[in-house]
């Protein structure tokens, strides 16, 4: 299999479904000659010109409406918003009118739009610009948050999330774009709600969903190296949320972590430790328990930032306490 970035999967998604449907069009800020704020779209103007791949003003209400207008009509947009911190100035668009028009409208009308959106902490770019947000929108019914860590499940997911009926938020993390990894060719679509096991284990389960799978595959790693073997779940979205998978892994190793950089309250750990007490109580010989950034804004200086986000030592440092080791290095 060909080796690519995130970022090049990504654009190799949006361009065969562009090839494959004159109904895919794209929309958003600087997408078209200046190929989008991380060159995802670039070159994607050339080849189809400015009335598929739309130029919008600084309005993400008037994006998401756009699209969700488009939609209703038979066309299938993807609108890029600049970051997640963004979106919550076209949030009405997305959660009160996106979300809500299949069931309103008695399934009369759809909505099928994809609103790509890179989310995640890092790189110095504080409080209003480096926000987890994607728990907010995996709340409402109607709605699909998918948010894949490698640049195979980016491809598979978004031209599978490109063709569902469903109003879409693919969630891309800004520290992810440049990852590497092995990309199937011809047609490979993933099928949206469904985990992936990305590492088998028997001692506990570390589940996690974009970058944090990779923090949580290091932990498995450093773990290793200590003789305890942990199983890594990728959830791949929130919703549709494959609670089904995280359970078996559960009910395998009565031990689980759930990782993410979002907040702790109210937060995707919150929600999926719920899930697996609900269903596989009896088999826990622990609590569930939460690895997340700190309950702050994060803050600019590299120190502070640093110490509010989750570490890999954290997770192998729990991990380790957990099943009873003294001592665990990563």
């Amino acid at each position: 299999m060909p080796e690519m970035t995130y970022r090049q999967a990504l654009h190799d998604a949006l361009r065969e479904e562009m090839q494959r449907d004159p109904n895919v069009f794209l929309l958003g800020e600087e997408i078209g000659i200046f190929g989008g704020s991380y060159k995802v779209t670039e070159g994607l103007i050339d080849e189809f010109g400015p009335q598929r791949v739309l130029e919008t003003p600084i309005s993400e209400g008037g994006i998401i409406g756009l699209a969700t207008g488009a939609s209703m009509t038979g066309l299938r947009p993807v609108a890029e918003i600049m970051t997640i911190n963004f979106i919550v100035v076209g949030m009405d668009q997305l959660v009160n009118n996106a979300a809500k028009i299949p069931y309103m409208f008695g399934g009369e009308a759809k909505a099928p739009i994809v609103i790509r959106t890179p989310s995640g902490a890092g790189h110095q770019l504080a409080s209003q610009h480096s926000q987890v947000l994607e728990s907010w929108f995996a709340y409402v019914p109607g709605m699909y948050v998918i948010a894949p860590s490698t640049p195979a499940d980016a491809k598979g997911l978004l031209k599978a999330s490109i063709r569902d009926d469903n109003p879409i938020l693919f969630v891309e993390n800004v520290l992810l774009y440049n990852e590497k990894g092995e990309v199937p060719e011809g047609e490979h679509i993933l099928p949206l709600g469904k985990a992936d096991v990305k590492r088998e284990g028997e001692d506990i389960t570390l589940i996690a969903y974009s970058r944090a799978v990779h923090m949580a595959l290091a932990a498995a790693d450093a773990l290793a190296e200590q003789g305890i073997s942990a199983e890594v779940v990728d959830l791949r979205s929130l919703r549709p949320l494959d609670i089904e998978t995280v359970v078996s892994s559960v009910r395998k190793t009565n031990h689980a972590i759930v990782l993410h950089e979002g907040w702790k309250r109210y937060g995707a750990g919150a929600e999926i430790a719920a899930e697996i007490q609900e269903h596989a109580f009896d088999d826990l010989d622990h609590p569930v328990e939460r690895i997340t950034g700190a309950e702050v804004p994060l803050p600019y200086a590299t120190s502070l930032e640093r110490a509010a986000l989750p570490r890999v030592e954290d997770v192998v440092m729990r991990a380790a306490f957990i099943l009873g080791r003294d001592k665990v290095g990563v």
